[in-house]
């Protein structure tokens, strides 16, 4: 994978709002691959006192992008398919890894799988992406908040 695209999608994470806001850390990105970890916090519960199913859905959803972006050709979800398996709980580190079985001119098909730091298997799904026809570029990429001015 190129250099310097990896280097746009790191920092279009970096400078996306939601990903900050969840705490959304990017630990690899490689073409057709990339893994995210978030850590599993107490804010994140739902009613039930596990994660709530939204929170994982973010995770898997940035894993998700950045994979299906990883050729340098913008790509935008079309379906995504979430099956949860366990129960995710406060404490502990909470890794989603989509892997791009697929990849077309047009479409990019990936599987995601998240996991706790235990190996246990909390989620995965199916998605399928709109790759469209023009790049990704470096200009569109938000700026994270220690780079922007005034900060």
């Amino acid at each position: 994978m190129d250099r310097d695209l990896r280097s746009v999608l790191w920092r279009a994470v970096e400078g996306e709002p939601f990903a900050r806001k969840l705490g959304l850390k990017v630990t690899c990105i490689e073409e057709g691959y990339a893994r995210v970890e978030m850590e599993a916090t107490e804010d994140l519960l739902n009613i039930h006192g596990i994660i709530h199913g939204g929170a994982l859905f973010s995770l898997l959803d940035e894993a998700f992008q950045l994979a299906s972006n990883s050729h340098g050709q913008k790509a935008v979800a079309l379906t995504m398919n979430v099956a949860y398996h366990a129960p995710a709980r406060a404490g502990g580190l909470l890794i989603a890894e989509a892997r791009e079985f697929q990849c077309t001119a047009r479409t990019s098909h990936c599987d995601i799988r998240v996991t706790d730091d235990r190996g246990v298997l909390i989620a995965t799904c199916r998605a399928l992406a709109y790759r469209r026809s023009d790049p990704l570029t470096l200009s569109e990429v938000p700026k994270a908040s220690s780079d922007r001015e005034g900060a």
